[in-house]
């Protein structure tokens, strides 16, 4: 039915008025056309119905000329037909052409044709009227004695639906279905008729499962899934029963049937909360995430197991090393989802471990090549990095595994183990002298500015003593070769130049010149001879001039040439910093003078070679100032103690803040995270049996508390948030008034529309009709009423979202006129959706938005005028009309300026990262707010959606 509906819906949207039949043309059709033309003509009446045309006068002709057919096909498009077209007439009595209908649905009851009796049985489901119900029991019951198994497996829900609507009609359903089960045969029967038996008569379903309980384990598989679901039901109505099905439950856990397993530990963990219980489910959930190869699989029961994690706390920790398993999938998001599930939990008992298990997978990326290599990669090196920073007795082995690959990682990663480094040798002073040494010895090796900035920082900070600096300093001499840079690539220059010196001027004879030779003759391989010319030799030249240009240099002379002028600032700091503190620590004063001298030639020689014409990309003004105060600090230090103390001191004393702020932040988190689970002594406890329910209400607290634990939605909406998402979709003077609740959950909207008739007449067949722009989807249209005099009436309709983007949803109201022929239409006002309930704060590092950053292609600059009483209004403002948190530190926004720059970052639910970056200013106390926000997103529609919010628009002025 759901195929036929959603093909129904396509032809809906591909017609149009020129393509709708006239109703002598579907009568024609009927009448004289195949069985192969009748079945389209059948599919576009049922499209023509589902679109709010009950078509009445077609009954008979259907009955006449369709009912007859033995065509498969077009036998279940007429049963469909029985399904949906009025069968009472106006007064409520039913119609008399359902007499005919009667009988056929009779005769194919007891149709020789297996397929067709099982279709009309399923039908029989859905039938609700008693008086066509009564002549088809007998013809239902003897379904049941059946040779075929598809007849009987419909003909056990048959019969449990009519006792369930119409329970006088067949008193001894429950007895039949029982019965059934002991002499039944067929696996998928079986199952049918015990879920029948479970929603008809729970005694009776208790009495067989007794009977069967020894065998359940050795049962089908199907089978095993329906038991397993009674199970759960009847372990909360007889709990002396628990210890009984608990024993069984651990049995299914060896079934060999994945479903049957997952359902198992589903219901273990759902009856008891024992550790041993709780251990057994998990390690089947991880043991399916495995061997499934589904992703979607993996991921769901890695959710389940984190699920379990946070209800029973440190209770899962000695299956970290199994969680690790789940590395083996080549999909990165199973990947990630197993990493953060790990870390979760990771224990001093488990983490060595789980950090040996993270270095082998780490060498793998290195020696192999996966998908997303480099992200999977960055999801390790960071997972390592969570571990030291716990952990500090595996911080010493880390450090020195990450440092070994830094050379052949890219420059993403290894830009995460700077950072990781940094982290790491300022909160364990003990492991600073070998961080210092093995990053030292890697300075030859590395070819990335942004790494090799970060390892110069960390040697100018941490090289404490008077052998590192000079170890330090042979190394960073190595890396930028012979010193001064310009006239040592000049005078290589001009050595290729002198090797291919054109031919001198012609000497004078007589006061005659002697003509010089244009060229010279050489033989080649073959013995025949050649004449270089001059232009020849010339090519040569230029040819070997850039080959000298390109040829291999070290490293951080190459990246310097290359125009890197941030690094040679980077450089000339860390120099400072080694000759000043060598000056603190040493008594060799003649060692630190030539220290200092060298460190000087070396800043000057990069500012020459910057302003040269050697260089393509000349230096900047920035980096020359920065550069020249630093010669400055050596020239001067020694008579300016201040300036030593803000250079060695202030600088550490810096970076020593903002990790502390980091672990402030992770500390905050952590507890938040425990105190939602936190209980205090003094708590009162409830005791279910003996609470009474509320005086006022009614409500039973102790329920909605289970409600809650079983998953449950007992979260309850305040009047006054209900009506803020009330929508007016017509005005007060139309026919029909309508308004909408919109409530929004993850993925869908549900649209609750109250409709009020508001003439004194019926209106028949009234239906609404919903339509989307954008990435919306209606999935659950309303169904068609009849609304009396002043009457009113709620219909819902759910549109699925797919996507963060700007989307609409608009439609009308259609009801009958007098004629038959009229249609009354009502249209709807639009209803726009706020891309605010899908967007939600989130946090990442700064290396990730940089990335980010410079990955995304869509931006949307919005500019800034506004009237906020400061920057920090300002910023506060936008975090809260746009759902982004900040990730600029706090210690960075303090403080009062006339400038403010932030970075923001948000998640929608459907994995999309939102970017912005703040840029403003305030001419004077009462002046505006002025600037712009960039906001970047993988998708456009993402960054067009935050750009025209009306809350940013409250804030700031659109662009």
């Amino acid at each position: 039915m759901a195929t036929f509906l959603e093909h129904s819906y396509s032809l809906v949207h591909q017609d149009n008025a020129a393509d709708v039949p006239s109703m002598s043309d579907l009568r024609t059709q009927l009448e004289k056309g195949t069985d192969e033309s009748k079945v389209e003509t059948m599919k576009r009446i049922l499209t023509i119905m589902l679109n709010g045309d009950s078509m009445p006068q077609l009954l008979m002709h259907i009955i006449r000329f369709v009912m007859p057919s033995k065509h498969k096909v077009l036998k279940k498009l007429l049963y469909f037909y029985y399904e949906i077209c009025p069968k009472l007439d106006a007064s409520g009595k039913l119609k008399q052409e359902m007499i005919l209908v009667c009988n056929g649905i009779r005769n194919d009851l007891q149709h020789p044709n297996e397929y067709i009796r099982g279709n009309t049985l399923r039908f029989l489901c859905k039938l609700r009227e008693s008086e066509l119900v009564e002549p088809l029991l007998t013809p239902a019951r003897s379904c049941l004695e059946h040779r075929h198994a598809y007849v009987r497996k419909n003909a056990v829900f048959a019969v449990a639906s009519i006792f369930q609507h119409m329970e006088h009609m067949i008193p001894d359903a429950p007895e039949l279905l029982a019965t059934f089960l002991g002499t039944e045969t067929d696996a998928t029967c079986k199952r049918n008729a015990f879920a029948a038996l479970i929603s008809i008569s729970h005694d009776k379903a208790l009495a067989y499962l007794s009977s069967v309980f020894d065998g359940i384990p050795n049962a089908d598989g199907l089978l095993q899934l329906a038991e397993l679901e009674f199970i759960r039901r009847d372990a909360v109505a007889n709990s002396q029963n628990k210890a009984r099905y608990l024993r069984l439950i651990f049995d299914l856990l060896e079934a060999g049937d994945s479903t049957v397993v997952y359902e198992a530990a589903s219901s273990l963990t759902a009856l008891t909360s024992n550790p041993v219980a709780v251990r057994a489910a998990a390690s089947k959930f991880i043991e399916l995430s495995i061997k499934e190869a589904d992703n979607n699989v993996k991921l769901i029961v890695l959710d389940r197991v984190d699920q379990l994690r946070q209800k029973n706390e440190g209770v899962l920790d000695d299956l970290t090393m199994e969680i690790l398993r789940v590395l083996s999938s080549p999909d990165l998001d199973v990947r990630r989802k197993a990493l953060e599930l790990a870390m979760e939990m990771v224990s001093s008992k488990n983490v060595e471990e789980v950090v040996l298990l993270l270095k082998k997978e780490l060498s793998k990326t290195v020696d192999q090549e996966y998908e997303k290599n480099n992200e999977y990669r960055q999801l390790l090196i960071h997972s390592i990095h969570q571990c030291a920073i716990k952990f500090s007795e595996v911080a010493a082995s880390v450090v020195g595994l990450l440092m070994d690959f830094i050379a052949d990682f890219n420059a993403t990663s290894a830009v995460d183990v700077i950072t990781f480094v940094k982290e790491v040798v300022e909160k364990f002073p003990q492991l600073r002298p070998s961080i210092v040494e093995r990053l030292v010895s890697t300075l030859t090796e590395v070819r990335a500015g942004k790494v090799y900035r970060g390892a110069l920082w960390i040697v100018g900070e941490y090289s404490t003593e008077a052998s590192d600096i000079r170890g330090a300093w042979k190394k960073i001499e190595a890396s930028l070769g012979e010193i001064p840079i310009l006239d040592s690539e000049q005078r290589l220059l001009d050595g290729v130049a002198d090797e291919n010196e054109p031919p001198k001027e012609p000497e004078q004879v007589n006061g005659h010149s002697k003509a010089a030779p244009t060229g010279s003759r050489r033989v080649l391989a073959d013995g025949t001879y050649a004449t270089e010319s001059a232009l020849t030799s010339q090519s040569a030249t230029a040819a070997k001039l850039e080959a000298v240009k390109a040829a291999q240099k070290p490293p951080l002379r190459q990246l310097i040439l290359d125009g890197d002028y941030y690094l040679a600032s980077v450089l000339s700091s860390t120099l400072t910093k080694l000759v000043m503190r060598h000056s603190e620590i040493s008594s060799n004063a003649a060692l630190t003078n030539r220290l200092r001298a060298q460190a000087m030639l070396i800043m000057i020689s990069i500012i020459r070679v910057g302003q040269s014409q050697f260089v393509k990309t000349p230096i900047d003004e920035d980096s020359v100032d920065r550069i020249m105060s630093c010669v400055r600090s050596l020239a001067e230090f020694a008579q300016n103690k201040e300036l030593e103390k803000v250079v060695l001191a202030d600088t550490r004393k810096a970076f020593r803040d903002m990790v502390q702020v980091e672990e402030k932040k992770r500390a905050v988190k952590a507890a938040t995270e425990k105190a939602k689970t936190a209980v205090q002594v003094d708590d009162l406890f409830s005791i279910r049996q003996l609470a009474k329910k509320n005086a006022g209400d009614g409500t039973d607290e102790i329920e909605l508390d289970l409600e809650k634990a079983t998953g449950g939605d007992s979260t309850v909406e305040d009047l006054s948030s209900k009506l803020s998402r009330v929508v007016q979709l017509t005005g007060f003077s139309d026919p029909v008034y309508a308004e909408a609740y919109v409530k929004v959950h993850q993925f869908d909207i549900v649209l609750d529309v109250l409709l009020v008739n508001q003439t004194t007449e019926t209106l028949q067949n009234l239906s609404v009709e919903f339509a989307t722009l954008g990435d919306l989807k209606v999935v659950e249209r309303p169904t068609t009423q009849n609304l009396g005099p002043h009457d009113f009436l709620n219909v819902q309709s759910t549109i699925k979202v797919s996507s963060t983007d700007t989307g609409v949803i608009f439609g009308n109201v259609l009801y009958d006129g007098a004629s038959s022929t009229e249609n009354n239409v009502v249209i709807l006002n639009d209803v726009h959706v706020d891309i605010m309930d899908y967007i939600q704060p989130a946090v990442c590092s700064e290396t990730q938005f940089r990335t980010m950053w410079t990955e995304f292609e869509w931006e949307n600059k919005v500019n800034i005028n506004s009237k906020a009483k400061s920057l920090r209004d300002f910023l506060t403002q936008l975090m809260a009309c746009t759902n982004m948190s900040c990730l600029t530190p706090e210690a960075s926004l303090k403080g009062d300026c006339q400038f403010l720059s932030a970075n923001l970052y948000a998640r929608s639910v459907f994995g999309e990262d939102a970017l912005a970056n703040l840029s403003i200013e305030k001419e004077g106390e009462d002046g505006p707010v002025t600037g712009f926000v960039r906001i970047r997103s993988r998708s456009q529609g993402l960054a067009l959606s935050l750009g025209s919010l009306k809350g940013l628009g409250k804030v700031g002025e659109v662009a």
